[in-house]
């Protein structure tokens, strides 16, 4: 929950960051209509409230070898708290998941997970998600195309 409620120039802000988190705070400070110092001072703060938690550059996945998407449907034999906690601990172990989401529906957790090709995929599910903790079963969506990727 945020602290403090965000004004035009916080949100002009983060919205000018998240096109480009490159941004110089001169070039910032220009598009948003403020001097250095003040920018500098609400970045500090939006960094200090969790409103900008960290600056990423954009891999072009494809041409890291990690071009195929798969999503995951993971249901689990047990949903009580531990079994959860055990689930969720274990998912951060595994580099070829890029998302986790729980989820309300008929399953549990969402996976998007990204591999080489679908033998590198089949492997990972194979050897490494379905063996998580308290798995019961998957069902797998590959990607066809990616549409949007923000």
């Amino acid at each position: 929950m945020p602290t403090t409620q965000l004004d035009r120039i916080d949100q002009n802000i983060v919205d000018a960051l998240s096109k480009d988190g490159r941004l110089s705070v001169s070039s910032l400070a220009k598009q948003v209509g403020l001097s250095k110092t003040p920018v500098q001072a609400r970045l500090r703060r939006l960094e200090k409230e969790g409103f900008i938690r960290g600056y990423t550059a954009i891999i072009d996945r494809e041409r890291m070898g990690e071009g195929h998407i798969a999503f995951v449907q993971v249901t689990l034999s047990d949903t009580r708290s531990v079994a959860l906690a055990e689930f969720n601990k274990a998912i951060m172990e595994i580099p070829e998941i890029d998302q986790c989401h729980m989820i309300a529906a008929n399953f549990d957790y969402l996976l998007k997970v990204r591999t080489r090709d679908i033998s590198s995929y089949r492997r990972i599910l194979g050897e490494r998600i379905s063996t998580l903790p308290h798995v019961s079963h998957t069902s797998t969506f590959v990607a066809m195309e990616t549409v949007k990727d923000r």
